[in-house]
């Protein structure tokens, strides 16, 4: 027993470094979950989707949650916000982080989800 948990710290020890260095991963070792690839500094035009009030973002495939939820009432667009899409820009100021910003001055900080491929919660 104590060496199936041995050779399990080794394994996940080894996708760390893996991971962290850019090594190339061997089969069965999980690879680092998907980072956007468009330029921090960039803009880019983004709509984002208020319908269900807006909790989260699929920006370059990776999945982003709020900061700070913004939910209208029984689960609807917030107020001041167009349904069911917000137009405006969305710019990844650095890892793991998204900023949306439209041109009424509304204001979103998403931070990534690791591992995420899927939304949390689908809405109707």
């Amino acid at each position: 027993m104590r060496t199936v948990w041995l050779v399990s710290a080794a394994l996940a020890a080894l996708a760390v470094v893996a991971a962290l260095t850019g090594l190339p991963r061997s089969e069965g070792v999980p690879s680092a979950p998907p980072v956007a690839v468009f330029p921090p500094t960039k803009s880019l035009p983004f709509a984002l989707y208020t319908h269900c009030g807006i909790d989260e973002a699929l920006v370059d495939g990776v999945y982003f949650e709020a900061d700070r939820p913004l939910i209208g009432e029984a689960f609807s667009a917030p107020p001041g916000w167009d349904n069911p899409y917000q137009h405006g820009t969305i710019t990844l100021p650095s890892t793991g982080r998204a900023v949306f910003r439209d041109h009424l001055g509304h204001e979103v900080t998403f931070h990534a989800r690791p591992g995420a491929n899927a939304f949390k919660r689908i809405c109707d």
